[in-house]
């Protein structure tokens, strides 16, 4: 069932939207070469505190779990698509990280990823960020009031297959509100002018999850958190909470007041 949200909760979610965005802020600004994964949580985790605000990805566990997830962001490196379980791993010269963050700020949630490189980065590397950021940015312009979940998918996949690069099947974006999973599913790849009309007051998270290698593949990791590349390619992953709104998408977790991704 998707719920449409008031004006006034799609401001509180701003509010929770922009503690992600802080939180992202710091993990970036604190990410170089030999900082590990751990101290980059404890980063995000310091700006939730200090905000008040509560980890909806402390402790969650799906039902595909073996545990609890421990820790306050996803930090996936290198071939890690999504749910990279942050841990003492060093960063390197050249690594490809992508990182995941939620808040939950009086009730409501807000859930966003970036890419980056750390050090000196390769240009196959880049171009994977900067295709996510055109693939997450051409998927908010059509979320619109009137268009349909298959849009947004439809403009997603576009391009991520036009570039060239995998999208792992099944893995998406979705709706958000009071919990960090709400309905209805927002596929990476789908037909235009299928699915869910978009109404004012829905409220997604969108997010382009993109293989290097253009295969679709991925496997299960031993922590049965995170996903890998089949075929050992570089992965990047980007997301943003928007609410579908009479006057355009409002993107919620911009990373400052203003900004677009």
């Amino acid at each position: 069932m998707v719920e449409l949200k008031t004006d006034t909760s799609i401001d509180a979610m701003h509010a929770a939207g922009q503690v992600v965005g802080r939180a992202l802020t710091a993990v970036r600004d604190t990410a170089d070469v030999g900082v590990s994964l751990l101290e980059l949580d404890e980063a995000a985790h310091q700006v939730l505190r200090e905000a008040g605000a509560r980890s909806p990805f402390l402790g969650y566990r799906p039902s595909f779990a073996p545990t609890p997830f421990p820790a306050v962001i996803c930090a996936s490196v290198n071939d890690a698509i999504v749910h990279g379980i942050p841990n003492g791993y060093r960063l390197r010269d050249g690594d490809l990280v992508s990182i995941d963050c939620g808040a939950e700020l009086d009730g409501w949630v807000g859930d966003s990823a970036i890419s980056f490189v750390v050090g000196r980065a390769r240009t196959a590397d880049l171009r994977l960020v900067e295709t996510a950021e055109r693939a997450l940015a051409a998927g908010i312009e059509a979320a619109v009031v009137g268009n349909r979940i298959g849009d947004i998918a439809h403009a997603i996949g576009t391009v991520c297959r036009t570039a060239g690069y995998g999208i792992p099947d099944g893995f998406g974006g979705h709706g958000v509100g009071r919990r960090m999973h709400e309905d209805p599913g927002v596929p990476n790849e789908g037909r235009p002018g299928r699915g869910l009309r978009l109404r004012h007051g829905m409220a997604l998270a969108i997010e382009p999850m993109l293989v290097g290698g253009g295969t679709d593949g991925y496997h299960a990791a031993p922590d049965g958190w995170t996903l890998r590349t089949n075929d050992g390619s570089r992965a990047a992953h980007v997301e943003h909470t928007v609410a579908i709104t009479e006057a355009g998408p409002r993107i919620l977790t911009a990373r400052r007041e203003g900004a677009s991704l």
